[in-house]
């Protein structure tokens, strides 16, 4: 029906999409940045380019999947640009704090931090964005269950599993 609708009129068929998926992919986003405002840029984003760079007739499978990956990569990247983002103030904060490192312990500081990095990038997904939530955003167990609607419990058992796995990365890196 869409695809109809694209063919007799493009603007009518973005505007289709847009209020039939633009709360869910909100919704979805929210669940991957945990951030609604965040989220609703990012999808803001795609379909702002669906529109410029007419993606639309492009899309030969379903606009749904279609929306749900786009915003999912976006996701994704914003979550690894805001990781780096952070990494490289912490290691300019630390410039500031500590002028007196030399190049060796930079490069250690670096490496350890690229370290933790990883590690946290490699925890499953929702034990990494309640751990960023917890730790980057310094959220309490209370309002990090009530934004995502779990126990609290259920936060500090992903939390504990967070500094677990990182703990063991860092002793492994240690040796």
């Amino acid at each position: 029906m869409i695809r109809k609708i694209f063919e007799e009129d493009t603007r009518m068929g973005c505007e289709i999409l847009f209020s039939k998926y633009f709360s869910m992919l909100c919704s979805h986003a929210t669940r991957l940045v945990y951030s609604r405002e965040v989220a609703e840029d990012i999808v803001s984003e795609i379909f702002c380019h669906l529109w410029k760079e007419q993606i639309f007739s492009q899309i030969t499978g379903s606009y749904r999947a279609y929306l749900f990956k786009a915003v999912r990569h976006r996701a994704y990247n914003y979550i690894r640009w805001e990781m780096s983002r952070q990494s490289d103030v912490e290691v300019f904060e630390l410039e500031i704090i500590h002028p007196q490192m030399n190049s060796d312990d930079m490069m250690e500081f670096e490496e350890l931090s690229e370290k933790i990095n990883e590690t946290i990038n490699g925890l499953p997904t929702q034990c990494r964005n309640i751990f960023l939530l917890n730790r980057f955003e310094n959220k309490k167990y209370k309002d990090i269950a009530e934004e995502l609607n779990i126990s609290v419990k259920a936060v500090e058992a992903q939390v504990s599993k967070a500094l677990s796995i990182l703990r063991k990365a860092l002793i492994e890196e240690s040796i």
